[in-house]
């Protein structure tokens, strides 16, 4: 599908204007339909939607496990694309629990959500043993700047990545929202059979709890982003035994919550 566009504009460089041409990233109404009936309506990036709706599936609890999403149909419409999935008997009981009905923006990933409860919703604590070089948390930041593929036409859209210490960036995911890319990340390293406790996911986004929420639900030990969290996230990643490290830019960056997993010269080093 058709990711990006070109649109016309007017510049301004060095005290005049000209006329240019742009290339834009797309950005469309995805709905996720279970078993027939819309689950949440998401403005997205038209690509990897598969991976999406595996993710979704996954990352809110829906599906325990990929084998409970029995088929995925992508069907365009006249006014956006219905990703429908047919689920599992067993999944249907745990569907009513989590169940949504949004419209939600492109920066909103807990739009929606129909009570208290199910917005700060019961987490699994991470085990992941994994251990990150200080020196690999930028080396995972550059790479993700190289492999953003739409990003570099376009320079609007988000990207989560999936780094391993010896095995450097082996997934990139983009889309127009930050929680769509994780999600679409998370899709494909379940349909490729790999754990993703043993790497980091990275992004080029803030940090909030929807984030965190479903790091933990991928079960992933360790999230590196370029931008700063909310507290609330600092508290959920504590509280799930997830190690974030944010504003991870340069060969800086800030180190929130479990750093047992970065290994590089402690704090009685430096003092």
């Amino acid at each position: 599908m058709k990711t990006h566009s070109t649109s016309s504009a007017v510049s301004y460089r060095d005290g005049r204007f000209s006329s240019s041409r742009l290339e834009l990233a797309d950005e469309v109404p995805v709905a996720i339909s279970y078993n027939g009936s819309t689950h949440a309506v998401l403005m997205a990036t038209p690509s990897d939607l598969k991976d999406l709706a595996i993710g979704f599936s996954l990352s809110e609890d829906i599906a325990a496990a990929p084998d409970e999403i029995e088929d995925i149909a992508v069907v365009e419409l006249d006014k956006g694309i219905d990703v429908q999935v047919r689920l599992a008997t067993d999944a249907t009981e745990r569907l009513r629990q989590r169940r949504r009905s949004i419209a939600g923006p492109v920066g909103c990933g807990l739009c929606g959500i129909e009570s208290l409860d199910a917005a700060m919703r019961e987490i699994r604590p991470v085990s992941a043993e994994i251990r990150l070089k200080a020196e690999n948390v930028g080396d995972a930041v550059r790479a993700m700047g190289k492999a953003q593929a739409l990003n570099l036409r376009t320079r609007s859209v988000h990207a989560a990545g999936w780094y391993h210490p010896e095995n450097g960036l082996t997934a990139i995911r983009e889309d127009v929202g930050r929680h769509n890319a994780l999600d679409k990340l998370i899709g494909a390293m379940s349909l490729s059979g790999t754990n993703v406790s043993g790497g980091a996911f990275v992004m080029t986004s803030r940090l909030s709890i929807d984030l965190i929420q479903k790091t933990a639900a991928a079960g992933c030990g360790i999230i590196i982003a370029v931008s700063a969290p909310t507290a609330l996230a600092v508290s959920e990643a504590d509280r799930a035994n997830i190690t974030m490290v944010a504003c991870a830019r340069g060969d800086g960056f800030e180190l929130f919550t479990h750093p047992h997993r970065i290994i590089g010269r402690t704090l009685q080093d430096v003092a």
